[in-house]
């Protein structure tokens, strides 16, 4: 078995467990990357690349402080953005009068 071949079998279990992006289900990373499993120049580390995007290796390396996600000027800023992606994934949006009148 050559090389490219075992990277195109690692590139392929890491898009097999890639989760689905529900805000854009017709362009998925996954499909992405297994297409990019049979491609022949493919190096060592594009794979690494991709395990590390999958294990958030640079969010545990680089953490952000609360300083960064809690600024004093909007502190529920990023809450309120993580919030309102996981009600739109569900299908829940805010009602007319939250966003008439700027409520939260």
């Amino acid at each position: 078995m050559s090389a490219s071949m075992k990277l195109g079998g690692r590139l392929r279990s890491i898009a097999a467990t890639w989760p689905v992006d529900p805000f854009r289900p017709n362009l998925q990373l996954k499909n992405f990357l297994t297409s990019l499993a049979d491609h022949p120049n493919l190096t060592p580390e594009a794979v690494r690349a991709a395990h590390t995007l999958q294990d958030s290796q640079l969010q545990k390396k680089y953490p952000l402080s609360d300083h960064i996600l809690k600024p004093a000027s909007m502190p529920h800023h990023y809450t309120r953005l993580v919030e309102g992606f996981e009600k739109s994934a569900k299908g829940i949006g805010r009602p007319w009068w939250k966003i008439f009148f700027g409520v939260w």
